[in-house]
């Protein structure tokens, strides 16, 4: 009889693992911005791939628009465990790391090529492991655009038109001094909030890229957007670090595999979108786009020009350096 059960125990043991290896491994893949963004696309680019590698084996769950968590909120949660793949801009990191800040400093990178063959360096590629000791993996990079400022008022074409105007800025320390060395006032909010900001006079502005501006309808409340390309929004596709270690091997594998086309697709679709939204608002005829001379853009340089003194220290001059070298 106790060789029954024994016997018994263990093929209900077996049952269950067998049944226990049939679920899917499902991955909650978090983000803050609209599917029709570069992130929106490049998640559900990544969704596609990853289930088509692993039919049965693993669902993602694609959950934009803040949905479940903003960005402050979803690195917590990702750390705990309640999500798995978080797309925070490279802003949202420098309590973890102060060399991220690199990508913040303004006018660092001529155009979006420059930063995808600096991300793509030894230097960029080692900076995905940056978080490691702090339980965070990165895992890619994912190109939005560079970044335009946008304010309520009718002119925004000289550094001396955003004195005394609150700015809405993500949670970085370097973009803080970005327009405390414009004279202007920063506050930081997290994006979801942005808009109803914007709209109600809460900030009087903001800097973004045209895909953000257009899909979270930022130049409906707003009268002047100026075309600086002044800094990059770049984000990190990240997970938890002792989660990622213990997938299967061949999990594991396949994910990264997935990404790195995910990665490429979003990439190249990152101009594409931005182009096409910026003449989405522009057809709008809410906003006026205000285009600037080069005399104009070397007097935006210049006045933020302090902002990488105050932080060469902290981020590395090899590192800077590095960067600057991209625009070769």
């Amino acid at each position: 009889m106790r060789v029954f059960v024994k016997l018994l125990g263990l093929i209900i043991f077996t049952l269950t693992l067998m049944g226990c290896s049939e679920q899917p491994i499902t991955i909650k893949f978090s983000h803050v911005t609209a599917d029709s963004t570069p992130k929106g696309q490049g998640a559900l680019k990544f969704k596609e791939l990853a289930e088509q590698k692993f039919p049965g084996r693993v669902e993602i769950q694609i959950f934009p628009n803040s949905q479940l968590f903003d960005d402050e909120q979803g690195m917590d949660a990702l750390l705990l465990g309640d999500i798995h793949f978080l797309a925070p801009s490279l802003s949202k990191f420098d309590r973890y790391t102060k060399k991220l800040q690199v990508y913040d400093l303004p006018f660092l990178f001529n155009d979006s090529d420059a930063v995808i063959k600096f991300q793509n360096s030894p230097s960029g590629v080692l900076l995905l492991d940056a978080m490691r000791e702090k339980g965070l993996q990165g895992l890619a990079y994912w190109l939005n655009g560079m970044k335009q400022l946008s304010t309520n008022r009718p002119q925004l074409q000289k550094p001396e038109d955003v004195e005394g105007l609150k700015f809405r800025i993500q949670e970085s320390d370097v973009l803080q001094a970005q327009f405390r060395a414009l004279d202007a006032n920063p506050q930081k909010m997290a994006f979801s909030e942005v808009y109803q900001a914007l709209q109600t006079g809460v900030v009087d502005g903001q800097e973004n890229t045209w895909s953000n501006i257009y899909t979270q309808k930022y130049h409906e409340v707003q009268d002047v957007i100026a075309e600086t390309n002044h800094g990059i929004i770049l984000y990190m596709v990240i997970t938890n670090a002792t989660w990622w270690d213990g997938l299967p091997e061949d999990i594991r594998t396949g994910l990264a595999d997935a990404m790195a086309q995910a990665t490429d697709y979003a990439n190249k679709l990152s101009n594409e979108i931005n182009l096409r939204d910026r003449g989405q608002i522009e057809a709008a005829g809410r906003a006026r786009i205000q285009t600037l001379t080069p005399q104009d853009i070397t007097a935006w340089r210049s006045a933020m020009a302090p902002v990488w003194q105050e932080y060469e220290s902290e981020i590395g001059k090899d590192l800077i350096d590095a960067a600057l070298s991209a625009n070769n």
